[in-house]
């Protein structure tokens, strides 16, 4: 505590008008609290809030800065004073915190003076008093100018009571924590153009983390355990708002996030358990066991916060090295091991399927995906083991978080990886669910050149799985057999998803441009490759399924395509021209596949 002190009632020498008026009300203030009347409290608070508003509003008024400065100050020494009752000083403690984090966007001598005033506080009070005080005070963050500068020194406040406590630490820090992180979660979505002035604010959480820490050496047990569960799931939740923030700069980012990964050997957390999820099943078990359902709540990101950290450390040895980690043991594990790399896609889709975070960071994403699925990687299944389909859920989610990064990517060079990254994990898939994932990607996309793409890797796959075997004879026993693949032999409903969509009708142009055509190609190849190979796996050339094509497929695309061409024809307008243009390879295809539907129709198997 400082030497100098200030007694409520000595003469006040300050020439400042507002400080002698706010003298005058600390110590009408502390003689009313003293006999019982709180009601004044208000009308102190009152006064620090204009004070605060009109430095806010009229940041270049010197005035008006000075005058900040100066309140802020008697603040202090009137808490200094050592005949402070301390009634008086647990009823100011209740609302100064807040008031004077207000003043902490303003200059860095506002907020030193504001840290000094909530030091006062944590002295003087009950630690497990002021802790639910400023979690209060942190709560109000919403309406503030600069809501990162106010939470600041409320989280420096924090991560000094935490250590204050004596007893009953993990109940305590476990209630802190939900209040912090919602915070920290809602302050952040505030930030409208990646604010670099935010820094302080992740600065001030991590002194949380290492309070935390400090608490963990009190305690031994399945108490400590749950402690450091704890601190894993805050410094998870904490790394995905960093990268969040603030990963389009990673040069700055380095060392924040070199920071946050050195705790994650005293946590029990490994870049491997990290990027398969076990780990964070491992870590929510706890609060699960608990049913404490508002915690988890608070823990939205944790798996993004798990899946990026271990991108933090492809991206840099020095945070692998702050981490205790090795990612390149990491990604040899993942290539001899099947499960462990579906389960590692499952988590990358965290990253891919956030649209928030920095596309910087989803195209180290996409390397790491390139790097775990590059080469001749292991494949453990058996298309008949049933065991793998407890997966595909989660695969399917992946991929479907790929292709959004495909759709809406600027940059060219993530879009090409990425394609090729989409075709790795399809081929790391057993062909009997390939297909599965086929029909669910091509039935809910909402991307007609996306659909495009997907139909075009189910025409290869028909000719690598099926037709490469068994049309060219390679395969004697299932050329004897007359058998294929089942997902072969329902390669057709793929076409009819595009021809006769989910949601009814014919599809519209020009905006299913791309499917149809895509659509059109995969049907006429498997036509032309059955008729070639004189095979019927996929039953297209039944004479069932080539009137089904030819009345319900291609007849009424005909009816709309030459309706659409005719009806423009002569319309010079660019954008109805760009229209009828596009149409043209569609004519193209569209009547060959009638032609060769037509002359099979005669002899039909």
């Amino acid at each position: 505590m400082a030497t100098e002190t200030s007694e409520p009632s000595e003469p006040f020498s300050s020439k400042n008008p507002l400080a002698l008026y706010l003298h005058e009300k600390l110590s009408s203030c502390s003689t009313l609290i003293e006999s019982g009347d709180e009601k004044s409290v208000a009308e102190l608070v009152d006064f620090i809030h204009t004070v605060s508003d009109s430095a806010v509003s009229n940041h270049e008024d010197r005035d008006a800065q000075g005058n900040a400065v100066e309140v802020l100050s008697e603040i202090h020494k009137f808490l200094l004073s050592p005949s402070l009752d301390q009634a008086v000083i647990d009823a100011l403690s209740f609302e100064l915190p807040k008031a004077v984090s207000k003043f902490v966007g303003l200059s860095d001598e506002c907020l030193k003076i504001a840290d000094s005033i909530i030091d006062c506080f944590i002295e003087k009070c009950s630690p497990r008093d002021m802790l639910p005080v400023l979690c209060e005070a942190l709560d109000s963050w919403n309406g503030m100018v600069h809501a990162y500068d106010y939470v600041v020194p409320l989280l420096s406040g924090i991560s000094k009571v935490l250590l204050a406590i004596q007893r009953r630490h993990f109940e305590q820090v476990k209630v802190a924590v939900p209040v912090i992180l919602n915070v920290l979660k809602a302050v952040c979505s505030e930030f409208s153009a990646r604010d670099t002035e935010c820094m302080n604010l992740f600065i001030s959480a991590l002194g949380i983390a290492d309070s935390i820490r400090a608490i963990c050496a009190k305690l031994e047990g399945r108490v400590l355990e749950k402690l450091r569960d704890v601190l894993g799931s805050y410094l998870l939740q904490l790394m995905a708002l960093l990268s969040l923030v603030l990963g389009c700069e990673i040069p700055g980012c380095l060392p924040l996030v070199s920071r946050l990964s050195e705790f994650f050997p005293f946590c029990g957390l490994s870049y491997l358990g990290l990027i398969t999820g076990s780990d964070i099943d491992k870590m929510t078990r706890t609060f699960v066991a608990e049913e404490d359902d508002d915690y988890m709540r608070c823990l939205s990101y944790i798996k993004h916060g798990a899946a990026i950290s271990v991108i933090w450390g492809h991206i840099s040895v020095n945070v692998a090295r702050a981490a205790g980690g090795d990612v390149s043991s990491v990604k040899d594990e993942l290539l001899s091991n099947q499960t462990e790399r579906w389960q590692a896609v499952g988590m990358l889709k965290h990253i891919f399927s956030f649209v928030d975070f920095p596309w910087e960071l989803k195209k180290h994403a996409i390397d790491f995906l390139l790097c775990i699925t590059d080469g001749n990687i292991a494949r453990n299944y058996n298309d008949k083991d049933t065991e793998c389909s407890i997966y595909m859920p989660n695969l399917y989610a992946a991929l479907q978080a790929i292709t959004m990064v495909i759709m809406y990517t600027p940059d060219t060079v993530i879009r090409k990886n990425t394609f090729e990254a989409l075709k790795r994990v399809l081929a790391d898939i057993p062909t009997s669910q390939r297909f599965e994932i086929f029909q669910a990607l091509i039935t809910n996309s909402t991307s007609s050149p996306m659909t495009a793409l997907l139909l075009d890797l189910v025409r290869n796959d028909l000719y690598k799985e099926g037709f490469q075997r068994t049309a060219t004879g390679k395969d004697k026993e299932k050329q004897e057999n007359k058998a294929a693949p089942l997902w072969v032999a329902r390669s057709l409903e793929m076409v009819e998803l595009v021809f006769r969509p989910p949601q009814g009708g014919p599809p519209s142009f020009p905006e299913h441009g791309d499917a149809v055509l895509a659509a059109l190609n995969l049907y006429r190849f498997i036509l032309m490759t059955e008729s070639a190979g004189k095979t019927n796996y996929t039953g297209v050339l039944s004479k069932k399924n080539l009137e089904k094509a030819f009345n319900e497929w291609l007849l009424p695309l005909r009816a709309l395509v030459t309706g659409i061409m005719a009806e423009n024809k002569d319309d010079h307008d660019p954008l109805v021209m760009d229209t009828v243009c596009s149409l043209n390879p569609i004519e193209l295809v569209l009547y060959r596949c009638i032609e060769l539907v037509e002359e099979k129709l005669k002899h039909p198997t």
